[in-house]
């Protein structure tokens, strides 16, 4: 099934035309894994979100598919074997929205690690994660690692540990999950929230009332088989369902904020303790001219939609950047944007809050409702795989229709059908080229030609004839593209899906996103039929966005939000 945004209703009205093999409640990277896995088993699927695709905690996450080093020290040997393994296959699968990243973790006299339990815990790391012998762990003296990164503070630093971790653009990997979904037959829609939950005679779950956001229409629509994978809102999903006992979401707030590369020009990703003895660790990534550092990880307890960077939380992110790299120096004014993400931690009652769990789980009510809540962006194969395994069991055991057993292990994703990550760089070097031919810079064509993958000849197609339009809205060839692939294949509805979500310019290019915000919005208008209140509400909504991503608007810090253990 397509996945355009011209298609949306009639995509919603043949999901309510007749009953599913299953209806899956949330569109983050959990839910449009489990739509991949089960429509590649033969069930029938429909997805739905009351948001945007990866509105939530699926675009606001460290954007790294990373093995959960941290989780090596609290001994979650099993989590750390498991998402290790992942990553690679998450590359494998993927190589155009996942690449290698060299990590160094460096080793300072009263640290957190030391020379020997730094260099264990990164062999332990390596065994556990299968990680191939190219990437293994290297120990670095303190010569070489100033020699990777001259900014680092050079009193008490010993050396450090040199690993690979795989950076990755989340709300992009989330949506060539979907679509790849799609391709295979499953039917998805944003914008789409589940008022109701639905029930049969015996009290057991039979579908949903939905109501589309946009137009305010209701559909129901009927499954053998319901999966809440709502993210944060997993546990509203089971209060509709009166299921939501025992274990519970804890959620946590994480944020991150973005410099320009030219006023902290670091060479090199880093993993650090922070110096105020806090005992939590920062990354500071490097990513197309700009660095990007985070996480916080604060208690949460507002409604999760949104939720916003605060002073209070910037400012610990720049002191912890300022004691590692003191010679950077950087101030609020040097933070240029900011996003912020929450969570959904699963925690027992009874039990104190440093026990909450960073692991996934399945919840099964009664009246046959099954929510996935926790887990990792890195693990999200797994945990759909997992789901799917109770979906088909369940359906077995009523109908006696067997099903295949996962097999997304090998499936590439919308985007990554190179035959593996090995011809990536052949296929971005022989495209480049055709970028070139159609009067793109080699630059321009590289960076096309790396974001979409092997989706790029529809692109090149659309710069091919949009010239005319290109000019008439004083819009690169090239940008309007991007606009014409999201609206025709990656359903976007609003201007912030599109610079937020689809290309990451409200994240990290702000100033340039500001400058095509009018342009872009006039081109929606017109092909989305936009009426002047529809025009202004979407600009409104996208300054807010810009806003709340400059940290222009900066909140007080909520009483309910504490420190995490």
């Amino acid at each position: 099934m397509s996945l355009s945004t011209f298609e949306r209703n009639e995509i919603l009205e043949k999901m309510a035309s007749r009953p599913l093999d299953l209806l899956v409640i949330g569109g983050g990277i959990t839910g449009a894994g489990i739509a991949l896995d089960a429509t590649d088993r033969g069930l029938k699927v429909g997805l739905v979100d009351m948001q945007d695709f990866a509105g939530g905690t699926s675009s606001r996450s460290t954007k790294l598919v990373h093995g959960g080093l941290r989780y090596l020290k609290q001994f979650e040997i099993k989590i750390v074997a498991e998402v290790g393994k992942e990553r690679a296959i998450v590359y494998e699968n993927a190589p155009h929205v996942t690449t290698p990243e060299k990590m160094m973790l460096p080793i300072y006299k009263k640290g957190t690690f030391g020379r020997f339990s730094t260099s264990l815990g990164l062999r332990v790391y390596d065994f556990l994660a299968g990680v191939r012998r190219e990437e293994r762990r290297v120990m670095l003296s303190r010569k070489a690692t100033l020699n990777k990164e001259p900014l680092l503070k050079k009193e008490g630093l010993k050396g450090s540990g040199y690993y690979v971790e795989y950076r990755t653009d989340d709300a992009r990997l989330t949506i060539e999950v979907m679509k790849e979904a799609c391709d295979r037959g499953a039917r998805a829609v944003n914008y789409a929230k589940v008022d109701e939950l639905l029930y049969d005679h015996d009290k057991k779950l039979s579908g949903a009332r939905v109501i589309d956001q946009l137009t305010k229409k209701e559909y129901r629509i009927y499954a053998k088989k319901i999966v809440n994978a709502a993210g944060p809102w997993v546990d509203t999903i089971r209060e509709k369902d009166h299921s939501k006992k025992g274990k519970h979401l804890h959620l946590t707030k994480g944020v991150h904020i973005v410099i320009d590369g030219k006023r902290f020009p670091m060479k090199q990703s880093v993993y650090f303790d922070t110096t105020n003895g806090d005992k939590r660790m920062i990354f500071v990534i490097p990513r197309d001219g700009k660095v990007y550092a985070g996480t916080t990880d604060t208690t949460y307890a507002r409604w999760p939609i949104d939720p916003k960077p605060t002073a209070e939380d910037r400012d610990y992110i720049l002191d912890a950047i300022n004691g590692v790299f003191p010679s950077a120096r950087l101030t609020a004014a040097d933070v240029e944007s900011s996003w912020a993400g929450v969570r959904p931690l699963i925690q027992e009652e009874g039990k104190s809050p440093s026990e909450i769990s960073r692991k996934d789980e399945i919840f099964i009510s009664k009246s046959g409702l099954i929510s996935i809540a926790g887990g990792k962006l890195t693990g999200y194969r797994k945990m759909a795989q997992r789901v799917v395994d109770v979906v088909v069991s369940e359906l077995k055991a009523e109908t006696g229709k067997s099903y295949p057993e996962s097999r997304t292990i090998n499936i590439e994703l919308s985007g990554g059908h190179f035959g593996g990550s090995a011809h990536f760089a052949n296929f971005v070097h022989e495209h480049s080229q055709l970028g070139v031919a159609l009067g793109l810079s080699e630059s321009e064509a590289e960076k096309l030609v790396k974001k979409y993958g092997t989706n790029v000849s529809q692109l090149f197609e659309l710069i091919r004839f949009n010239q005319d339009e290109a000019k008439r809205y004083q819009i690169s060839p090239v940008v309007l593209a991007t606009v014409q692939y999201a609206l025709t294949y990656e359903m976007i509805v609003s201007p912030v899906d599109y610079f937020t979500r689809r290309t990451g310019k409200t994240l990290f290019d702000i100033r340039s996103a500001k400058k095509l915000a009018q342009p872009i919005i006039s081109y929606m208008a017109d092909r989305l039929n936009w009426s002047e209140e529809q025009k202004n509400k979407y600009s409104k909504e996208l300054n807010i966005a810009f806003d709340e991503a400059s940290l222009l608007s900066t909140p007080q810090t909520d009483d309910h939000e504490k420190d995490a253990v």
